[in-house]
Parts: structure tokens; C-alpha cells; sequence
């Protein structure tokens, strides 16, 4: 027989560290550091002219791409124990089914 808890409390320690949230994806203290991207002249050109921060919209975009990134790497990770929980809930129900007004 499964524990109940146990799938539910592998899936929440990778989100939560002992009260803490999920982390960032990078330490956003550490120094800025200088680095060469090769970049479409015309398009370079126009995103001067319209004053576009090009670190912070680099860096903003690496965020979310780096964002994306880990959430897929973490459902590859844990898709063996997210499917064994649904297998569980769809088999014996939650814990809460009998709580439910709708």
C-alpha cells in the first residue's frame, strides 16, 4: 500500500526548502559581466534609436527562458512520480474527497 503523503511530499520538496519558496533560477547579486552577442544591424539600429535597454531586455529574456527551461527539466525529473500520484488520486481518491461541497 502507498502512503498517501508520500508522492504529494516528493513533489513539494522541490518546490518549497523548509518555508522557503521556489528559488530563482540564478543569484541575481552576482556582478554583471561583459559579453559579445552578434545582433541583426537594422534591427540593433531601430532598438537605439527607441532608446531600448539592450542588458535588461537581454537579461529579461534569459529569464524567462531559463524559467521555462527548469520548469520542463522538473516535470521530466518528477514525471514518473507526478504519474504515480495521479495513478493513486484516480485509484483511491484524495484525502479531501469526503470535504468536498461540490
Amino acid at each position: 500500500m502507498i502512503d498517501a503523503h508520500t508522492p504529494c511530499a516528493r513533489l513539494a520538496n522541490n518546490y518549497v526548502d523548509r518555508g522557503k519558496t521556489m528559488q530563482q533560477p540564478y543569484n541575481s547579486q552576482a556582478p554583471k559581466k561583459p559579453t559579445n552577442v552578434s545582433i541583426n544591424s537594422d534591427l540593433l539600429s531601430k532598438a537605439k534609436a527607441l532608446k531600448i535597454n539592450l542588458s535588461a531586455t537581454l537579461e529579461t529574456a534569459l529569464i524567462e527562458l531559463v524559467n521555462e527551461k527548469q520548469r520542463e527539466l522538473w516535470r521530466e525529473e518528477n514525471r514518473d512520480t507526478i504519474a504515480s500520484y495521479n495513478q493513486m488520486v484516480e485509484e483511491h481518491g484524495t484525502l479531501s474527497d469526503d470535504l468536498r461541497s461540490f
